[in-house]
């Protein structure tokens, strides 16, 4: 597929998916959500790809919310479709990725924007970053997922108080609340996010996604998450990659899971 509003570049076995929309600064629209979904799905079918990284064109924003004009004559069966189709992306598609995915945020990650990156499995900010979630300020709420996501990485109050304002918070605000797991200069942001994705590329690729799934699980109305745990515990021991592994450790080598 071609993409009219994304950059897509496998190196390494990383896929570095760049919202590319920045003269509206990479603001998301219907067309580009759904260009993010077909790519993270082509990633995870692409035995090329181990890793995604999602990040914004240019120096100014990550994804600095939705395209208002879209919806902004929407009823209210339509506000429905958007966020049900919105929270399958970002459920089914992102956070349930069998194949890890960080959030590079390179300036404004606003409303939708942020809830993207709070779908991803980690995020990585520019100490320039602006996150927020705006919605109120135009009569909505966040309708991706903001309500739940925020909350679980930051705690009720603080995540109440960002929805309510609308305020934003800066870099050093969001590493605090752990918003964010790491925060770098501008001009490394990239560098930094490839090189934390080589050290999580030196690990079992199968492990990993059991390890998400597991994780996940915690979150899941009506699921067991030590029961997931269990099993997935239990899978490892049927694989190639266990028994090179441990056999590694034992002989005092690095692992080849490659």
């Amino acid at each position: 597929m071609e993409y009219k509003n994304l950059k897509y570049e496998i190196e390494n076995r990383v896929n570095v998916i760049s919202i590319n929309r920045p003269e509206k600064l990479n603001a998301l629209n219907i067309e580009t959500f759904a260009e993010i979904d077909h790519a993270v799905k082509s990633s995870v079918a692409n035995s090329d790809v181990r890793l995604i990284i999602i990040t914004g064109v240019g120096d100014k924003a990550f994804v600095a919310g939705a395209d208002i004009k879209e919806f902004i004559n929407f009823s209210m069966e339509e506000g429905y479709e958007l966020s049900e189709s919105g929270h399958k992306v970002l459920t089914e598609t992102i956070e349930s990725c069998s194949k890890p995915i960080i959030a590079a945020i390179n300036g404004y990650a606003l409303g939708g924007g942020l809830e993207i990156a709070l779908a991803c499995h980690i995020r990585v900010a520019s100490e320039n970053s602006k996150m927020g979630l705006p919605e109120v300020s135009l009569g909505v709420i966040p309708g991706y997922g903001g309500t739940q996501r925020l909350p679980q990485l930051i705690g009720k109050g603080r995540a109440m108080d960002m929805i309510m304002t609308g305020k934003m918070i800066d870099s050093n605000e969001a590493l605090a609340f752990g918003l964010i797991n790491y925060k770098t200069s501008q001009n490394e942001l990239m560098n930094f996010t490839k090189d934390l994705a080589k050290k999580i590329l030196s690990n079992s690729s199968n492990a990993l996604k059991n390890a998400i799934r597991c994780v996940n699980a915690n979150f899941q109305q009506g699921v067991n998450g030590f029961e997931v745990e269990i099993n997935e515990f239990s899978r490892c021991f049927e694989t190639k990659e266990f028994i090179e592994g441990t056999s590694a450790f034992l002989n005092k080598r690095k692992p080849d899971f490659n």
